[in-house]
This record gives C-alpha cells, structure tokens and sequence, in this order.
C-alpha cells in the first residue's frame, strides 16, 4: 500500500486543512444526538379516521466520543437506530436535537454552510451493499474519480488517472481495473473499490455501516484486513457499525451497545467482550457459539423488539429483561459512569 497518497496537495485553496488533534484527542464528539421520524398516516386520513399523529424515534439521546485514529463499533439488533446514527454524522439527517463536534467545530452547522464542501471532503462513509452502491453503468475510473472532480481535487485528465490507479493499488486492486465495470468484480473487490471512492478525497473520519455484511467470511477478513492497514498508515478515525460481533472485536477500540435508539453500554472492547455488565449486552454475547463451550447450555436472545412507535414505559429492554424490577418499568435509566464503562441500567449498581 502507499501510505503516502494525499489529494489535499491538488487541491484548491480553499481545501481543509488536516486536523491538528493528537492521536488519541477527540476527533469526534455526539452530545444527545436524537433523529425523530414522523410516520404519520396523511393529513386527510387522519382526519377523517381520527388517527393521532405517530413519531419514531429512531435515534433517542445517544452520546460518545470517538477519539482520533481510534474504530468506535455500534452494534445491536436491527431497528435499533446504528443505521441512523451513521447518516446523522455524515449530514444525511439533520439532528433532531442535540449536536455532533467534529474537529472542534459543529459539524451540523458546516454541513449547511458555504463551507459544507470542506468538511465532507474530511468525512466520507462506506456503504452496506457493494452491489447497489456502484453505478453499474460507470467505469470504474468513473466512480473513483467523481469525488475528486465533484470537489475540484484533479482538473487534469492524466492526473486523475493517476491518482485512481493510485487509489486502487491502496486497497489491493490493480491499475488496470480501471476500465472495468463493476459487475465484472467480486463482491470483496466491489467492496475494495467502494474504499478507495472514500479514500479519494482524503478524509480523516470514515463511517463504515456494515461494510462487510454482504460478503463471505473469508473475503470480510481481507477487507477488514486493508481498513486496519489503511488505518494504521493514514491514522482514520472509524465508525464501524456491525451485527457481527466477532468482526466488531477484530476492528474496534471500544464498543456502543444500541437499544431500541439507546445506548446501554458503551466500553472499551476488552472489558465488554470480557465483563458486559449490561443484561443485554451479556445476552448478545451468550447468543455467540463458542468452541470451548461445546456442551453447554446457551441462553438465546429472548423475545423481539419492541414495536418502536410503542416502545415499553422505562427501561425499554425491561420486557426481555431477566433482572427487571419495577423501577425498570417506571423509569427510564440515563447513562451513567461505573467502573470505568458507561451503562444505562438499573440493576448494575
């Protein structure tokens, strides 16, 4: 890989300048980020049905740091807002309430100034599918080459060249590749090309949701493999949202556990993977087969989630909860600091 490709130097005056943080600093920073999706039947209907408004709260109060070169992994079931989370910080939703610091400056606000260009070139995402993320009627030279045209990074025909074939050889793929379209790649090698688009403008935070869940284990491993290096060699800042647990405990620095648009716990990987403290988090990891268990009794995932338009008063994990008493049903528990972790639940104390 070439640690060295930097299209800033190409760029026009008006490119960002890279962040000063140290390594280890916050880069970024949500404070109770929340997205509410109004899903409401029609105006007319509800009128003349008497139906009442609906709201979703799809991400409710969630807060974290990520710290710069670090990979913050959220994981959880589906429908419990990761997803969202992910657009959130990338300025695809705007914030219900609360706010999202990347770099010292409200990330919300520069995404709808005259500056905006500036910071996406700091902030690009990778997306879940390599098959629906690349058009199918472009080159691949096309594709890699369209953020560096769209933010004025190459001018010169020859120089974008270049600068693709350069991207391409950084996540393992040959310069020749350039001329292809993407249905004659595999999905790992779709996946390497969705990279090195991301790759293009050089960013300093990558939001990578569910980047290898299309692929095969095999081929998750390779991919998973050129992000570390990539980061390593660029010092990235992730975050990296995932079902897999056992890809989250490869990538990550710490791990957020969501629920139901919460946060439930959120701490180092190797303090979760070793003493969750959450009832949830303890399920999830129970779920997980492991070869020195082989025998012995597994405690699956109880129940299902709840219907998010009617989430359950309190805790909302308390109908699932083993351990839920009757405050859990009455009232709702904030995150809070213990020993070291941060955990939303009553029962740990």
């Amino acid at each position: 890989m070439n640690p060295t490709l930097d299209t800033r130097s190409m760029a026009a005056g008006d490119a960002p300048q890279a962040s000063a943080i140290p390594l280890g600093a916050p880069l970024v920073q949500a404070r109770d980020l929340a997205k509410t999706f109004d899903v409401s039947a029609p105006w007319l209907n509800r009128v003349l049905e008497g139906k009442p408004r609906q709201l979703l709260h799809a991400v409710d109060g969630v807060s974290f740091d990520i710290p710069k070169g670090q990979t913050l992994a959220l994981v959880g079931e589906s429908g419990c807002g990761k997803s969202t989370v992910a657009r959130l910080l990338v300025g695809l939703y705007e914030p219900t309430r609360g706010g999202l610091t990347f770099d010292g400056q409200d990330a919300h606000a520069a995404y709808k100034s005259k500056q905006s260009r500036q910071i996406r070139q700091r902030i690009q995402m990778i997306f879940q599918d390599p098959y629906a993320s690349l058009n199918p009627r472009w080159t691949v030279e096309a594709i890699i080459g369209e953020p560096l045209r769209e933010h004025g990074l190459v001018t010169d025909a020859a120089a974008l060249k270049a600068q693709v074939a350069e991207l391409l050889q950084s996540v393992g793929l040959a310069a020749q590749d350039m001329v292809k379209y993407p249905h004659q790649f595999s999905g790992g090698q779709r996946q390497r090309i969705s990279i090195a688009r991301a790759l293009a403008t050089a960013p300093e935070f990558l939001v990578c949701d569910e980047p290898t869940s299309a692929l095969d284990v095999s081929v998750q491993a390779q991919v998973l493999n050129i992000m570390k290096e990539l980061q390593r060699e660029r010092g990235l800042t992730y975050l990296f949202i995932s079902h897999n647990l056992a890809v989250v405990r490869h990538v990550s620095d710490q791990v957020g556990v969501m629920y139901l648009g919460r946060l439930v716990e959120l701490a180092d990987k190797h303090t979760l993977f070793a003493q969750p403290q959450h009832p949830y988090t303890r399920m999830l990891l129970d779920a997980i087969p492991k070869m020195h268990d082989t025998g012995r009794a597994r405690t699956p995932v109880q129940g299902e989630v709840p219907n998010p338009l009617n989430p359950p008063s309190g805790c909302s994990f308390h109908p699932r909860c083993p351990q839920a008493t009757d405050i859990c049903k009455q009232e709702r528990p904030a995150l809070r600091d213990f020993k070291g972790i941060k955990i939303a639940c009553h029962a740990v104390v």
